[in-house]
């Protein structure tokens, strides 16, 4: 027996984009460090070509092989440098240093070494520059052995390192210290700022950019000014002059290709452009959404790129001109909204931008639009109150969005509840109602009630606020003949339990029933009537989570205490079936199946438990799942069941199962292994019955659905010989590289000759007959060639299962038969 292939921990999105500077390379492809990985986009289509992996920690940097174009370096925290071919997605060679890498460097002056930013103590302590001495040893994976220390004590930001025209100097800055190493001298020159705390901001350094040109250094301050230093050759004649208009942290800086301009960006989301590092000329390109976190240029000055902080990628022309953007999981603030799926489309649903709900597909890692909710405009800066969105639920066929809104941290909250309806024309959500100050205070909870939208009347909204009420919402139609909207939104019903907070609430599989907790009682209310059925107030603590069984485990209720309890209760016996002491900190139930899983958080360790409510045990347990601290999940629909290769795998045949980290990685559980996961494009060039039916498929299949069976019958044992052979030469054509390949001329005979038809079965003078007669039958009635050709077929197969040869008539003795069938002999029905 094959042995169930275990599950691993997935890193499919979000994280920090910005940890390292992009890379253009030569042939218009955009590289970029993502978690464990390395991100190629296309810069025309901004689709994601590839993803890359085979570090075992995360990304650190990138550079490409300044003397190959199509190769890339990567510096990872697990101690390696990894030389790729990007195109195919393959590890070249594995250099091993053994300390921890968060920099990395490859100037074109040093045909055989690369620069790294290293811990010196093995683990997070202070860094040193070191020169790596490639080795060309044999092997994939090589220990770097030749190490020699450049500079000590560097700060360990890659953007507080550069290196100066062809590679004469290098420089370091860290606080309030400039430091110069010159390889040909070997001499080190350090240079020191006072130390200044004014209206401005401190002076420190945040980073550093060398003239490609010229001997002339730019840094960026705390205090939002750029410094641009010559003359540093000799300590005592050094000069600098001072540039400023940020108003807060230079976040980075690039020179242009040729060096006439300077970039900077920096929490203003705003690419500044200094001519000629003039104060005078100066060019901005405005509203960028978010803080300019790094800024890349292409070798060939046509394009530059930003990185923010929320993971955006901005492609910006040569003449300062918005081109592309690359959006991924959005990085915000504070994830409010939880992990919501969208019904239409199964893409998560979360905060995006400030004010915004990002709608983020799996599938493509990218993100299909932002639906704008506030409808205000963003202010970056520190210490407003300002409007955002807080809480997000959809219908159960994704028709009807409901979004609540308020301003932060104000004692008497101001609260928006919208009802947003799809509409099918523009593609979009509309804004149909809009209630101000739905509750007294801040709304905790809220959830439709979860049947087929066949009839709007059905729809049903509640929530639940800490105004110690919870309020049922109906659609009204709308009486007034001049109303733009046919329908609206009203309360109907307000409940309350004992004057306690309403925290949070839930809907029955069939919507029959409503549970609502009021802080550490559960309270489940009939749907029809509102009437009280029953409640539940054990164990001590208040609710945190709750959510009804589906499936054969409909009558049970689950929920989770701030006390560490997770808990079962019979809604039939209305007693509590079993529970147990975890710190639940997520609790997900699969809307397709009776699994539901729960994330528990201790110390530095996140564990998953998946389970049956009406089972005690679980039926999958995966200790240490993430040293992070798991925030949200969601189960998410598969398009098709899943295969699964072990019983305690079945949860997952469904649905799979995404959850969220407190820094916003996005991760999944997955049984495929890294290779499956990775295959490069390059290998799926050949065409596979199980590929998604396209609309131009379904188009062109309309015309070839029509065409005679003869021909389909003709061609299919060819074809299906063929499909059987899988001949080599034209997998190894298809899967190499095209930059690799040999000349045509080698490759046509080898092609040609893969494509001749063998012997063994029959000859290629008899599929010409075939072919022949069949063009002379085209004229017959098609009926009845279609009744020969399936005689003939049907008489075909048990000769040939036997060994024997079939008897072949001749020509002279086909054209005699075919007289005979178009011979008239309906006169014989009279007798």
């Amino acid at each position: 027996m094959v042995a169930p292939a275990r599950l691993r921990v997935v890193r499919c999105g979000g994280g920090n984009h910005p940890g390292a500077r992009a890379v253009f390379s030569a042939d218009s492809y955009l590289l970029c460090a993502s978690g464990d990985f390395v991100k190629v986009y296309s810069v025309v289509t901004e689709e994601m070509l590839r993803l890359i992996g085979g570090h075992a920690d995360r990304v650190t940097d990138i550079q490409l092989n300044p003397h190959n174009h199509m190769q890339l370096y990567s510096s990872s925290l697990d101690g390696t440098i990894k030389l790729w071919d990007f195109m195919d997605g393959i590890a070249i060679k594995t250099y091993t240093v053994g300390s921890i890498l968060v920099a990395l460097y490859a100037p074109p002056a040093f045909e055989d070494s690369v620069f790294v930013v290293a811990s010196q103590t093995g683990n997070r302590g202070p860094f040193q520059l070191i020169s790596v001495k490639l080795t060309k040893a044999a092997g994939q994976v090589v220990e770097a052995k030749e190490l020699s220390v450049v500079l000590s004590g560097v700060d360990s930001s890659p953007k507080c390192i550069a290196f100066g025209r062809e590679g004469k100097y290098v420089v370091s800055v860290k606080q309030l210290d400039l430091t110069i190493y010159f390889f040909r001298k070997k001499l080190v020159q350090r240079f020191s700022l006072r130390s200044s705390k004014a209206v401005g901001g401190s002076n420190q350094f945040s980073c550093v950019a060398c003239h490609p040109a010229e001997d002339c250094i730019a840094s960026g301050h705390a205090d939002g000014k750029i410094r641009i230093w010559r003359n540093f050759h000799h300590k005592k004649e050094y000069t600098y002059s001072t540039l400023h208009w940020h108003h807060d942290t230079v976040m980075d800086l690039a020179y242009s290709v040729e060096g006439t301009y300077l970039l900077s960006g920096g929490v203003e989301a705003v690419l500044v452009v200094w001519p000629n590092e003039s104060d005078c000329q100066r060019d901005f390109l405005p509203r960028l959404g978010s803080p300019i976190e790094h800024i890349s240029m292409a070798a060939d000055g046509s394009q530059c790129c930003t990185l923010h902080t929320d993971n955006r990628i901005t492609i910006i022309d040569s003449n300062l001109r918005f081109s592309k953007s690359i959006q991924g999981l959005i990085k915000s603030p504070n994830i409010k909204t939880g992990l919501v799926v969208d019904p239409r489309t199964k893409a998560l649903v979360l905060n995006g931008e400030p004010g915004h709900l990002q709608f983020y597909c799996l599938q493509t890692d990218q993100q299909l639009f932002s639906l704008d909710i506030v409808q205000r405009e963003y202010i970056h800066q520190a210490g407003l109150h300002q409007a955002d969105l807080v809480k997000v639920a959809f219908g159960a066929q994704g028709k009807w969005l409901a979004t609540v809104e308020e301003r932060e941290e104000v004692t008497d909250p101001e609260l928006q509840l919208k009802l947003w309806f799809f509409n099918e024309e523009t593609q979009s959500f509309k804004l149909n109602t809009q209630i101000n100050t739905p509750h007294e205070d801040h709304i905790t909870d809220m959830c439709f009630r979860e049947v087929e939208e066949l009839e709007d009347d059905s729809l049903v909204l509640v929530t639940t606020g800490k105004d110690r009420v919870f309020k049922v919402w109906l659609m009204v139609e709308d009486t007034d003949p001049e109303a733009q909207q046919r329908v609206s939104w009203s309360c109907d019903f307000v409940g309350s339990y004992h004057n306690y907070q309403a925290t949070s609430c839930c809907f029955s599989e069939d919507g029959s029933l409503l549970a609502v907790s009021f802080e550490e009682t559960v309270t489940v209310w009939d749907s029809v009537t509102w009437d009280l059925k029953c409640t539940f107030c054990y164990p001590p603590g208040k609710i945190r989570n709750m959510c009804f069984g589906r499936l054969t485990c409909s009558k049970y209720l689950i929920g989770t205490t701030d006390c560490g309890f997770l808990c079962c209760w019979n809604l039939l016996s209305c007693a509590l079936e079993w529970s147990t002491h975890l710190n639940i900190s997520v609790l997900q139930p699969d809307p397709l199946s009776e699994y539901v899983a729960a994330v528990s958080w201790l110390p530095d360790e996140s564990s998953l438990f998946v389970f049956k409510p009406n089972e005690t045990q679980p039926v999958y347990i995966q200790r240490n799942l993430c040293r992070l601290k798991i925030q949200l999940a969601a189960f998410v629909p598969r398009d098709e069941p899943e295969m699964v290769s072990s019983e305690k795998y079945l949860w997952l045949r469904r649905s799979q199962l995404f959850f969220l980290t407190e820094t916003q990685e996005l991760m999944t559980l997955s049984t495929k292994t890294l290779e499956e996961r990775l295959t490069p494009s390059s290998r799926q060039l050949a065409v596979e019955e199980s590929l998604p039916v396209t609309p131009f498929s379904l188009l062109l299949g309309k015309h070839r659905h029509p065409q005679s069976q003869e021909d389909t019958d003709l061609g299919k044992q060819v074809v299906q010989k063929k499909h059987e052979q899988e001949s080599p030469a034209v997998k190894e054509l298809l899967h190499t590289p095209a930059h690799v390949l040999p000349s045509a001329s080698f490759l046509c005979t080898i092609f040609i000759n893969s494509l001749l038809i063998s012997k063994e079965s029959k000859s290629a003078e008899e599929v010409a007959d075939e072919v022949e007669m069949l063009s002379e039958e085209a004229e017959d009635d098609s009926e009845e060639e279609r009744d020969v050709t399936e005689m003939e077929q049907g008489d075909a197969s048990p000769v040939e299962s036997l060994g024997e040869l079939p008897c072949k008539l001749s020509k002279s003795q086909e054209k005699e038969l075919r007289k005979i069938r178009r011979m008239d002999y309906s006169w014989v029905a009279a007798f």
